[in-house]
């Protein structure tokens, strides 16, 4: 919680999780959509065009329990770790007689955690040896 708004200070900005009041992300495309928690929950919004307004679409998301979609860049393949490789091709060739999970990755990280969020699945953005502390990243507006 910023203390004076007229004065934002480093401190301010970097406060554990357990003090955020809200969190989300918006994503433009052929819908803006806007995915938003403020501590009870995770509801989507649709923006309504003809009205101006997010129309709440999507109350009280939650992630399914089981998922059929695996999010990587397989292109970096040969740069992961053993046990990244080994967890990726159990996802496309199970060896349990389960059915292999199906590869989405659009390269947008709020897409393809939208994505995983509404269906289920994991998203992986592992270290590998170009990057061997991972390469996520943030942005704030």
């Amino acid at each position: 919680m910023i203390k004076d708004k007229d004065n934002a200070t480093l401190e301010d900005v970097l406060q554990p999780g357990t003090h955020m009041i809200a969190a989300g992300y918006c994503m433009y495309g052929s819908s803006c959509t806007l995915v938003l928690s403020t501590g009870n929950g995770v509801n989507g919004f649709t923006l309504d065009p003809s009205l101006g307004e997010f129309i709440l679409t999507h109350p009280n998301i939650k992630i399914p329990n089981k998922g059929k979609i695996y999010s990587v860049n397989e292109g970096n393949a040969r740069n992961w770790d053993a046990p990244t490789a080994k967890y990726v091709e159990r996802c496309k060739f199970p060896q349990d007689g389960s059915s292999p999970k199906s590869l989405r990755y659009i390269g947008s990280m709020v897409a393809d955690v939208h994505r995983t969020l509404l269906y289920g699945g994991i998203f992986l953005y592992p270290a590998d040896k170009k990057s061997p502390n991972g390469k996520l990243r943030y942005a704030d507006a």
